[in-house]
């Protein structure tokens, strides 16, 4: 029996060499991994050796010979290969240790040169890998440490016939695995910035298993996406107190997160199964968040708060004044943190700025996925277009900008109400824009007279606007377009709305 170990993680690596060999392993390795076995004083032969080949261009080429992939690959039920072998001298190689160069992990660093990058792809050894696990019912591939021990628990007691071939073809598969999100990174990182390749390989590792997904009876988990700009978004995430995250926080944290982090001044948003109830901003902190609760705090009750400044004392305290699942927040003061930590089911969340954004937005469906670039587009109220016989005034266009960027983070058909820089009233995620208009206006009662109105597409109908009119409103923004615009501006201009064109629509399905 022969083993080949060649890797990069060393994690157990002489254990198992020295296990191998007390089974009867002969042991085969190259570079460092022969080193480390050798300095433990485990016997180990050179690829070189095995190969009569020397290791060439600075070790480019070690294993890359039909001495290392005819006793990986040859069939053991068929004569006719076995019979080439023995011909050419060549033994068979029963079982590999392998993993290979941490390539994502080189190119996360912001210096790297594409150099540095290329001389970290390795060619030999998921070679090697995928010609093991091709061959999985006669030759073992580990390629993660943690299946060293059950493996070598079934070599001691019946030896090669006594690891079974569910056990053998489970290994292959995450041999497999193993190679494609290597080489995903890989396609990444080579792949133009935004760029709608022909084919889109996705990678994923995962972090860990959740207690279950969006009901109890669904099993759940959550991976993190391999990535050559290193671990970014929820994966970069640290939870700091709390309970264990579930799948359904991890859904409304992100949207949560999504929309605080949209705003350039301090902002607080307050997402409630994954729909915005609250959403401010102002100069301190702790005004932002009594602003966006006050939007609806019947629907804040159980949400999850996102900041996207430091939380400090003060604010942690009118934080934990109230029912939340999870608050997040670029840092927290240690006061703040003793605060929070009161109310021990509470998750919080630091959320680190890696200051990597990803230029593609990738949505699983059923047997596809749906690619778009995000929706970043920053409201420019320079370019809109006054089309109401009354202007906005200078504070109700302050609030317009603040409920133009809002609106985006709603579910279409999405309607904002907001006064000031904070939402008074959110309407979204219904089947047609006059019901959104009416339950932004229910939500906001006596404080939608005197706001301002987003809404995220054209109103095709006037019946939203005269909603809108009839609940006070005085001034509105939407992209225009409709065949009925000119209908909509009349309502508008006979109740004294100021309305603006934007031209950008804000879909959020």
């Amino acid at each position: 029996m022969r083993a080949l170990l060649s890797v990069w993680d060393k994690t157990g690596i002489v254990e198992i060499a020295r296990r191998l060999h007390e089974i009867g392993f002969e042991l085969i390795s190259t570079g460092g991994t022969l080193r480390a076995i050798a300095d433990a004083g485990v016997p180990v032969r050179a690829v070189s050796d095995v190969t009569g080949s020397p290791e060439m261009l600075g070790g480019r080429v070690k294993t890359l010979h039909p001495a290392i992939h005819g006793g990986l690959l040859a069939r053991r039920d068929s004569p006719d290969q076995m019979a080439e072998l023995a011909s050419h001298g060549i033994g068979t190689i029963d079982l590999v240790v392998a993993n290979l160069y941490p390539f994502g992990e080189v190119v996360s660093h912001p210096e790297v040169t594409l150099d540095d990058a290329l001389e970290h792809i390795d060619i030999g050894g998921p070679t090697m890998i995928r010609a093991a696990a091709k061959n999985f019912p006669a030759v073992l591939v580990l390629v993660d440490p943690s299946d060293y021990e059950p493996v070598l628990d079934a070599l001691a007691e019946g030896g090669l016939d006594g690891v079974p071939i569910k056990m053998r073809r489970n290994l292959a598969a995450k041999a497999f695995a193993h190679v494609a999100a290597y080489d995903s990174v890989i396609a990444a990182y080579l792949r133009p910035a935004g760029e709608f390749p022909h084919h889109l390989p996705l990678a994923g590792e995962r972090m860990t298993m959740l207690r279950y997904g969006e009901n109890p009876h669904q099993e759940a988990a959550i991976y993190r996406l391999l990535n050559p700009r290193g671990t970014r978004g929820v994966a970069a995430w640290r939870v700091l107190s709390g309970k264990e995250m579930s799948y359904n926080n991890y859904l409304d944290a992100v949207a949560a997160w999504a929309a605080a982090a949209d705003f350039p001044g301090p902002a607080v948003s307050i997402i409630k199964h994954n729909l915005p109830c609250g959403l401010a901003t102002h100069d301190d902190l702790s005004q932002a968040f009594l602003a966006a609760h006050t939007s609806d705090p019947v629907s804040a009750f159980g949400g999850v708060v996102a900041l996207n400044r430091p939380v400090d004392a003060h604010t942690a305290s009118l934080i934990t004044d109230h029912f939340f699942e999870v608050v997040l927040a670029p840092a927290f003061s240690p006061e703040a943190l003793d605060e929070l930590r009161r109310k021990k089911n509470l998750r919080v969340v630091e959320v680190p700025d890696t200051g990597m954004e990803d230029p593609l937005e990738v949505r699983v469906l059923d047997g596809a996925m749906l690619v778009q670039t995000p929706d970043r587009v920053e409201p420019d109220p320079a370019s809109w277009k006054t089309v109401t016989r009354r202007a906005p005034t200078e504070s109700e266009l302050e609030s317009l900008v603040f409920a133009w960027r809002a609106v985006r983070h709603v579910k279409s058909n999405a309607i904002v109400l907001a006064t000031g820089t904070a939402t008074v009233g959110i309407g979204g995620g219904q089947p047609n824009r006059v019901d959104a208009v009416r339950i932004a206006v229910e939500r906001a009662g006596a404080r939608a007279r005197g706001s301002v109105l987003a809404s995220d597409a054209f109103f095709p109908f006037p019946d939203g606007v005269e909603a809108a009119a009839e609940a006070g409103v005085t001034a509105i923004a939407q992209p225009g377009g409709s065949v009925r615009d000119e209908e909509v501006i009349a309502a508008a201009d006979r109740a004294g709305i100021a309305m603006v064109f934007t031209g950008i629509r804000h879909f959020r399905h």
